[in-house]
């Protein structure tokens, strides 16, 4: 290994070493508790946000949609939906593949090139499956009826709408989500960042919050999506199918930006 590649390689394996003296990383409660705490983590700045909306200015003027307000009995049905949903399902199969998989520790952690190579590419296919189940879900009435409406319930999103949905969409994109880093052999450290990285940008992207430092703001030419892009999706439900990049809904011409969303949202308005 050269000079450079330890140096790469060092922030991430005094990280590795510290998890793999963890206990918690090989038991069957991890992968629940892993993933609500950072599901979580990565809400509640924006729940403090909705909190303080209603109060200072300068919040609402960052919301897409300013004129939309989160209840706490809004909160309450997502929160509970989720909760249900992690206990009742994702911990009894997170405890089968916990026997049949069990959690793997190599001693080296990966150099930061591969952690950056490999996420970008778990994203890419994560955004081309849900992208196509997304799709399927909406042309298919029944499909939208049975397993996708719960998570168009609310028109203005808001970061606990990230997992309000029906427990096959849950169980669909958390089998996405393990598949990506088994299928292109990841690194376990690498699978956890991976895990963080898509929790954040879809919280980020159900946030109903547009900031200049907005994930879509740092990526060049209109490649990424963003809160905006999806917010769009639940007013006119036939657009930006895509849950982070655009290249797919421009391919297939579903893909709509700023102008026509402005001109959907004073519809909205209207029809309300």
């Amino acid at each position: 290994m050269t000079s450079s590649e330890s140096i790469q390689t060092l922030p991430l394996q005094i990280l590795w070493d510290w998890l793999r003296q963890q206990s918690l990383l090989r038991s069957p409660f991890f992968p629940v508790f892993f993933s609500l705490t950072i599901y979580l983590s990565c809400c509640l700045p924006y729940v403090c946000l909705d909190i303080l909306c209603s109060q200072l200015t300068v919040i609402q003027r960052f919301k897409i949609q300013p004129q939309s307000q989160v209840t706490w009995e809004m909160a309450q049905k997502c929160l509970c939906t989720i909760l249900h949903n992690h206990v009742c399902f994702i911990f009894p199969l997170s405890v089968v593949h916990w026997y049949f998989r069990p959690t793997s520790s190599p001693p080296l952690a990966p150099d930061m090139l591969s952690v950056v190579r490999d996420i970008l590419a778990c994203l890419l296919l994560f955004d081309t499956q849900y992208f196509l189940w997304h799709v399927l879900h909406h042309k298919v009435s029944w499909l939208y009826r049975l397993f996708h409406r719960e998570h168009h319930f609310y028109r203005a999103t808001f970061s606990l709408t990230t997992e309000n949905s029906s427990v096959w969409e849950m169980l669909s994109l958390s089998f996405f989500t393990t598949l990506n880093p088994a299928l292109l052999d990841c690194h376990p450290l690498t699978e956890m960042l991976f895990y963080i990285t898509n929790i954040y940008l879809s919280v980020e992207a159900h946030s109903g919050y547009e900031f200049p430092w907005s994930p879509h703001r740092l990526v060049p030419f209109g490649l990424y999506g963003g809160a905006q892009h999806h917010d769009l999706h639940h007013l006119k439900f036939k657009v930006n199918y895509a849950p982070y990049f655009t290249h797919w809904d421009r391919l297939f011409g579903t893909l709509q930006g700023k102008c026509r969303q402005k001109r959907a949202r004073r519809k909205s308005l209207s029809r309300g």
